[in-house]
């Protein structure tokens, strides 16, 4: 197997390896929005087999996640809008057309064969990570099958039902006094925003189209509320956005926020529809530029999460996860590709990497300018980062115990699935951690 190429001593600064726990559930592409829908989890199981053939699975941890049960998802989401993704089929959705509307699923979020398992799925493993990395066990965790920000504690949106970066922002709160969200899919990651609006120990900061666009929220004056003013950063950017101009705006809002909030840990949710060439995106992002973010995270040397997202040409999606997790090890990935079974996805140069297009960029350098200023000056304004004091650790995450005298492991993995694991520690590890999910109350955060 092709080890894919040399140590990335670009990766970060010291270049000092990082361990790196990585979620996969090998029936998560088997998942199907239906006929048409530009969302396909089958890109998930294409990362995963170039992740494999580039023999980089060998260099993580490689977790399958324990599926989010109903409690774990309504530690945000309502009840009974849990209840009804629990309990809505295909075939009863005709019964339900009320409720379809109420929590608005049934267009962009369609009913499919199941849907709540795949919502158990995806954001089981953005929990997981973040119990890795609230136990110090990684540096980094990746879960390329979540950071599905649209999702609200009652409705679904943008092809979002759960809202898995919530649920992990929550966790590590538990640890952490504060949890910075980077978001750089194209649209606006407004359900993370949404639901930290008012509280300065979130910040989320968010790179997006803006302008006739979905989801039409994300302006560069949409700063937070009350305690949350200042907290939430938006940057608006316009069509055919390329590598220079993204980095000239990325690199000094991160470091200065990075420098003023002083973050515990990290989420950055990848989406990867602000790519060159993504169906319906409209960006000029290199897979190297986009992936120039995941590298300047790393470099802090913070508890990292990095999570999927949008990302609607499929393949190109799975050459820039790919290269992402190259980058999250310290190892740079060949450019020409490894024979594997989707290899004809990528032909007719079948490479990692594509070229960006000639399409023109509309984000002028004096806009660009105008917008870092601003944003800079509201960094400003933020004198310290916040403290908090804790009055009581909220209780670890837990998860359903397996019988001590009974291997249950074996039935937890499918035995066909090419995952190299270490499952006896990980199915241990969390027996011995408690109960499950976020038992997480609102004065914790607020």
């Amino acid at each position: 197997m092709d080890t894919g190429g040399n140590s990335l001593s670009s990766a970060a600064p010291d270049g000092v390896k990082r361990k790196v726990c990585y979620f996969y559930d090998p029936e998560v592409g088997n998942y199907y929005y239906g006929q048409g829908h530009p969302m396909k989890p089958h890109r998930i199981r294409m990362t995963h087999a170039l992740l494999a053939h580039y023999g980089l699975l060998q260099h993580m941890q490689v977790l399958k996640p324990f599926p989010a049960r109903d409690r774990d998802l309504c530690r945000f989401h309502a009840d009974d809008y849990v209840s009804f993704l629990r309990s809505i089929t295909p075939e009863t959705q005709q019964d339900q057309l009320r409720q379809l509307k109420r929590f608005n699923v049934g267009e962009d979020c369609p009913v499919f064969d199941g849907l709540y398992s795949f919502c158990q799925t995806y954001a089981g493993g953005s929990v997981g990570g973040a119990v890795k990395l609230n136990h110090n066990l990684c540096d980094i965790a990746v879960n390329w099958a979540g950071g599905l920000h649209h999702a609200k504690k009652c409705e679904a949106s943008g092809f979002c039902y759960v809202n898995d970066i919530v649920l992990a922002i929550l966790e590590l709160l538990k640890v952490h006094e504060r949890v910075l969200y980077v978001d750089i899919d194209i649209h606006h990651g407004d359900g993370v925003e949404e639901a930290f609006y008012t509280t300065d120990r979130v910040m989320t900061v968010s790179f997006h189209k803006f302008g006739d666009y979905f989801p039409g929220t994300g302006d560069v004056r949409d700063i937070g509320y009350s305690k949350g003013k200042y907290y939430s950063l938006n940057v608006p950017l316009d069509d055919g956005i390329d590598d220079e101009s993204y980095h000239f705006l990325f690199k000094p809002l991160i470091g200065k926020v990075m420098e003023v909030f002083k973050p515990g840990a990290v989420i950055l949710q990848c989406g990867a529809d602000s790519l060159s060439g993504d169906r319906l995106g409209c960006f000029n992002l290199s897979i190297k530029g986009h992936a120039e973010c995941v590298k300047f995270m790393r470099s802090f040397n913070v508890p990292l999460l990095l999570l999927g997202g949008g990302g609607y040409t499929i393949r190109n999606v799975a050459r820039c996860w790919c290269y992402e997790t190259g980058v999250a090890l310290g190892i740079e990935v060949d450019d020409k590709m490894p024979q594997h079974e989707y290899y004809e996805y990528f032909g007719p140069d079948y490479t990692l990497h594509v070229a960006p297009s000639n399409m023109e960029n509309k984000n002028s350098h004096q806009v660009l300018e105008e917008i870092r200023c601003k944003l800079l000056d509201n960094l400003s304004k933020l004198q310290h980062a916040p403290s908090v004091q804790f009055q009581e650790r909220v209780p670890d995450t837990e998860l359903p115990e397996a019988e001590e005298e009974q291997n249950e492991a074996d039935e937890r993995w499918d035995p066909d699935s090419d995952m190299d694991v270490d499952e006896e520690r990980y199915l241990l590890f969390y027996q011995k951690t408690g109960e499950v999910f976020i038992d997480y109350f609102m004065s914790a955060v607020y």
